[in-house]
Formats: structure tokens, C-alpha cells, sequence
């Protein structure tokens, strides 16, 4: 199961660390031998120019908050990214304490409405554990049309993250599903970052690495990555195959985003959407709960 230090600062070093090889630090490893291909603590903080006793601590969460000069030399010398670099720095920053999450993100009216007047484009709104807290008729019918259309409501919402693993009706529609998988677990680890003592956020990873292995091994390669837009391949059970760009806009409501599926004019795949609106003006047959909803 994946404790609560899966995600701090020390993890994040290890594994970047692991990952980056003496070649490409510019390091010359001359004829010894290595025990690991990545980088050593004394030759990453050589590169970061701090002390081998400093970046110990740093990496055995023993030492205070880095300074941002310090994260700057580290991600440098790691090579990170963008994204990575910022997450390292969130993660750096003291952790002060947080208040007891509600156990449900609210929804404010106006957001239902505006997913209600998108109605020619599939439109989700999730949270920062991945929940479900609405979805519009078309958004529904493109993304999850086995689970009941008032499934957001309920005691136990749908999530992306645990369908995605563990239902395999969701699965199947994603032709790019590695791709997807690899996007959503990058997201929780920046949840979890963001959210520390987030008790829902840490039973959600906790469950999914103990019930699926891919996100275990996912998970535990911590990856880092931002971008809000998409293209996602589909394999839908109703218009087949359609090709969709994905819109993802953040809300100024406690990490909730909207996401949104949309097609040029003109394209089969545009033709696929309004053959789906199509099913809904006639009447959709009755939504059932998949077997993994079900069991919760």
C-alpha cells in the first residue's frame, strides 16, 4: 500500500535522481563499476553545489525547507522540467497545517448551469481527487454512459482515476490509454503535494495501488507533467471510433476543472459527436452502474 511519504521531497530526489545518468550530468564514470546507473548523492549535490551532508539530510526529510536558490542548483542538475522544477519547489515549501477536508468539493449552481447550456459539447467538471461532481448529457454519454447520469450525486461519486484502473468499460474507450493513465497519475501526485493530510485523496491512491498494479508501478515513478490540452483517441461503444481535442479549464473553486471535448466542423469525428446527440434526443437505454461501481 502507498504510505503517506510516497510523495515528499526525498521521494521526488530519489527518483530523479535514479533517473538522470552520469552521461548525461556530464559526469565521467571512468572504469569503476556502479551499483545503480543513476547519479550519487555526493556527485548531484557536487552538481547543485551544496554539501553531500546538506542534500543527505534534504533527501531524508531531516533538514528544514531548501532555499529557492537551492531548488533552482537542484532542478538544474537533475535536469528537470518546467513542471517537475515547479513541483519540486511545492514540494520544498514548508508544510504548514491544514484544516480537515470535507469529504465532498461542492459545486456551485452556476457551474451546473453553464455544463447545462454546453449542450453540443461534452462537458465534465472533476475535482482535485479526481471525483466526478457533474457532467453534462453529452459529456455523460461520451465518457461514462454505463454509469447512471445522476452518479455525481450520490453517496459515492464516480472518479476518473478509479474507473480508469479499475473499470473496464472506461478503460476500453481510450485507444491512448497509457498515455491517459500516465496524465491522471501525474495529477494526483500533484493533489496529493498540493492537499498534504487530504485523508479521501490518500485512501483514493492507497486503493488503487493495492487493486492495480499499472498504478502502482506508475505511481512509484512519480512522473510530473502539466498541460491543459489533449487529443484523445476513443473507441466509443455507440459512434465507434472518434478522434476529440481535449479542453481542460481550471475554476477558481478548490482545484476544480472543466473539462471539455470538442471536434473541428466539417470532420467525421465532428459527424460522430452529433450522431451521439443524436441517441440522447431519442432516448438513451436506461444507464446501469458498471460491476466495479456497484461493489462501492
Amino acid at each position: 500500500m502507498v504510505n503517506k511519504g510516497t510523495n515528499d521531497l526525498g521521494g521526488f530526489l530519489r527518483s530523479r535522481r535514479a533517473r538522470l545518468t552520469p552521461e548525461a550530468a556530464g559526469i565521467a564514470t571512468g572504469v569503476t563499476r556502479r551499483r545503480v546507473p543513476g547519479l550519487r548523492r555526493e556527485e548531484l549535490a557536487e552538481l547543485a553545489g551544496v554539501s553531500v551532508g546538506y542534500y543527505t539530510r534534504l533527501e531524508q526529510g531531516v533538514s528544514g525547507s531548501a532555499s529557492d536558490a537551492v531548488i533552482d542548483a537542484l532542478a538544474a542538475a537533475l535536469r528537470l522540467s518546467p513542471a517537475e522544477h515547479e513541483h519540486l519547489r511545492l514540494l520544498a515549501a514548508p508544510r504548514r497545517p491544514t484544516r480537515p477536508r470535507a469529504r465532498r468539493t461542492k459545486l456551485r449552481p452556476s457551474v451546473r448551469e453553464l455544463l447545462a447550456a454546453l449542450s453540443g459539447t461534452p462537458a465534465i467538471v472533476i475535482d482535485h481527487r479526481a471525483d466526478v461532481l457533474a457532467w453534462n448529457r453529452l459529456g455523460h454519454a461520451l465518457l461514462a454512459g454505463h454509469v447512471g447520469f445522476d452518479a455525481p450525486d450520490q453517496r459515492i461519486r464516480p472518479n476518473i482515476a478509479r474507473m480508469l484502473f479499475l473499470d473496464p468499460h472506461h478503460r476500453a474507450l481510450y485507444r491512448d490509454w497509457h498515455a491517459k493513465a500516465l496524465v491522471t497519475v501525474a495529477a494526483l501526485h500533484q493533489a496529493v503535494a498540493r492537499h498534504p493530510g487530504d485523508l479521501e485523496l490518500e485512501q483514493l491512491v492507497g486503493r488503487l495501488a493495492v487493486e492495480s498494479p499499472e498504478f502502482a508501478r506508475m505511481w512509484a515513478r512519480r512522473p510530473v507533467r502539466t498541460c491543459s490540452f489533449y487529443v484523445r483517441e476513443l473507441d466509443h461503444p455507440v459512434v465507434g471510433r472518434v478522434t476529440l481535442a481535449n479542453e481542460t479549464v481550471t475554476l477558481p473553486d478548490d482545484d476544480q476543472q472543466i473539462g471539455l471535448f470538442y471536434a473541428r466542423p466539417g470532420t467525421p469525428d465532428a459527424d460522430a459527436l452529433t450522431l451521439l446527440a443524436q441517441t440522447l434526443e431519442r432516448g438513451p437505454a436506461p444507464a446501469t452502474l458498471s460491476w466495479k461501481e456497484k461493489a462501492r
